[in-house]
């Protein structure tokens, strides 16, 4: 492959508007990620994201509309069914799904008797939809007493599983989740089991991050990634990348802990210059903030990613092109804890790239052909 790079940034579940059908997944039609996280704050302070054009996409409150933006922007609409981290993120890269992931409110009970016969974990906790941070508060107590993992999900196609590692040893977590996935790929339709391991810390239960690991459905078929692979070039999956996508596509990756690592990660990588494709998820703002309703946090975890933007956009090469986008919503504003299906923003910035309004896209499709268009993939 030529010398030519993309680096996409995605920030987890930053949303800008509901989508029409959102009322189909009990989503209203003022959910609005970014702007209403905006409003609650009084403001945001992202003078790149400013700069770039991200204030002409809609009215987000501290951002103002910029006249001479520096980068290109869009707004893609999702086509695939889903409000969830795997088809958001597939899309991204070109694949389209067909048929939506199944999602929830309970498990079934054939399902969960399999789980617990193949695990010999002799029982659960939970089985409902839920909010990680507070069932795991709720049921640490029982947890400890039984040993039993807790087990929920959410309007996300997801079979997590939470213990405690200092009671479940993390290679019994990670076990169990490997037999779960087995089972789940018979006809159950589920995108991701998420290991959810955590501890005690200040006498409070807390999510360990780094040892978070998800076992997802592969793709069905080919993405970007596995187009600049087959043409010999590089793909740098960074964050949850790897998971997402199986490993398809993904020539090297480095796994992370929190938004600053991935911050620190894609700048090393950007350094170095040896990818055709950096692909970094940053996910605090969905699964530190967003489920949480958090707003004031996820504001600062996008003043964070601003204030990194100065030294990405510095070490960026002639013929690199800088991608910021999103995979769905989980606007902190909103009822419940879920994600929410949202439109994303997209932000294309390179030194060779004339700033122009895409306006808005059918679909999310619109980053992978604007990549293959860069890298020149056929």
């Amino acid at each position: 492959m030529n010398k030519k790079r993309a680096i996409v940034i995605v920030i987890d579940s930053m949303g800008i508007g509901a989508l029409p059908d959102c009322a189909e997944y009990d989503d209203k039609i003022t959910y609005n990620t970014l702007c209403n996280t905006a409003s609650k704050v009084g403001g945001l302070n992202v003078p790149n994201l400013e700069k770039m054009g991200l204030g002409n996409l809609a009215e987000i409150k501290g951002v103002e509309i910029n006249e001479e933006p520096t980068a290109s922007y869009a707004i893609a609409k999702m086509k695939a069914k889903g409000k969830d981290t795997t088809t958001g993120h597939w899309e991204l890269m070109g694949l389209v799904l067909k048929e939506p992931f199944k999602t929830y409110k309970k498990f079934p009970d054939e399902l969960i008797n399999e789980f617990i016969e193949k695990t010999g974990c002799k029982g659960i906790l939970g089985n409902c939809p839920a909010s990680g941070t507070k069932i795991i508060e709720d049921l640490n107590e029982k947890h400890h007493e039984t040993k039993f993992p807790i087990v929920y999900t959410s309007a996300d196609s997801v079979f997590q599983i939470a213990v405690d590692i200092d009671v479940i040893p993390l290679d019994t977590l990670y076990e169990w989740c490997k037999i779960a996935r087995k089972i789940l790929d018979n006809g159950y339709g589920i995108s991701r089991v998420i290991a959810r391991p955590y501890q005690i810390i200040d006498n409070k239960p807390t999510r360990i991050g780094k040892y978070r690991h998800d076992y997802s459905v592969p793709p069905p078929n080919d993405t970007l990634l596995n187009e600049i692979e087959k043409n010999g070039g590089s793909v740098l999956g960074i964050g949850k990348i790897k998971d997402i996508f199986v490993g398809s596509g993904i020539t090297e990756s480095i796994p992370t802990g929190s938004n600053k690592e991935g911050l620190e990660a894609t700048l090393g990588a950007i350094k170095k210059g040896e990818n055709n494709l950096i692909f970094t998820n940053l996910v605090d703002t969905d699964m530190v903030y967003g489920h949480r309703r958090n707003a004031e946090g996820y504001a600062k975890a996008i003043e964070e990613i601003d204030f990194y933007l100065s030294d990405i956009i510095n070490e960026l090469k002639e013929d690199d092109i800088l991608i910021i986008t999103a995979d769905h919503g989980c606007d902190p504003t909103a009822d419940g804890t879920d994600h929410t299906r949202e439109q994303v923003p997209v932000i294309i910035y390179g030194k060779n790239n004339k700033p122009q309004e895409y306006g808005v896209k059918s679909s999310g499709v619109f980053v992978a052909d604007f990549i293959r268009k860069w890298l020149e993939i056929k």
